[in-house]
């Protein structure tokens, strides 16, 4: 199967600028996309509609990682994904120029709460994305015990226009 994921370079450069903001005491920012699914044949398209930014309050002081999120926040993403009937992406960076990729506590942490969304929103595939200044990576989980693709390419629609292939 391949799949696309398109966004507008509106909602792609307002969630850059949010990721980038600062935070008391995590290092890096978290957000949540929602996305409408379209599918023919062999192909999945995720089109980006809506971002959420996770709350201040709901990071955890872990000195371990970039950004813990606590329960709260995943719950009130999920309770998103369900009311809206929406794909959910949870959406955060790793800076500089390139196709950027999950780090080991990324892998780690998607595959513990991603499963969770399929739960409460079966009717869509859910994922995480990881951007960078120019480009970015993402994977889709299609169901709890099925594969785990990678998004083939990256659609940015708006002025300008890029395109890139990330899998």
């Amino acid at each position: 199967m391949r799949i696309r994921f398109k966004i507008t370079q509106r909602l792609l450069d307002a969630i850059r600028s949010d990721l980038r903001r600062r935070h008391a005491i995590a290092h890096e920012r978290i957000g949540f996309v929602a996305a409408g699914l379209a599918a023919a044949h062999d192909e999945l398209l995720i089109l980006a509609r809506d971002y959420r930014p996770v709350d201040d309050g709901d990071y955890l002081d872990d000195p371990h990682v970039g950004a813990m999120i606590d329960a709260s926040a995943i719950r009130r993403a999920r309770q998103w994904a369900m009311n809206s009937r929406a794909a959910m992406f949870h959406v955060h960076t790793h800076g500089g120029r390139g196709i950027p990729s999950f780090s080991s506590v990324d892998n780690r942490e998607n595959a513990k709460f991603i499963p969770n969304f399929v739960s409460v929103a079966p009717f869509a595939v859910h994922g995480a994305i990881v951007l960078s200044d120019t480009a970015a990576f993402g994977q889709v989980w299609l169901g709890r015990d099925r594969p785990r693709p990678f998004i083939a390419t990256f659609n940015a629609i708006g002025a300008p226009t890029s395109m890139w292939s990330a899998a």
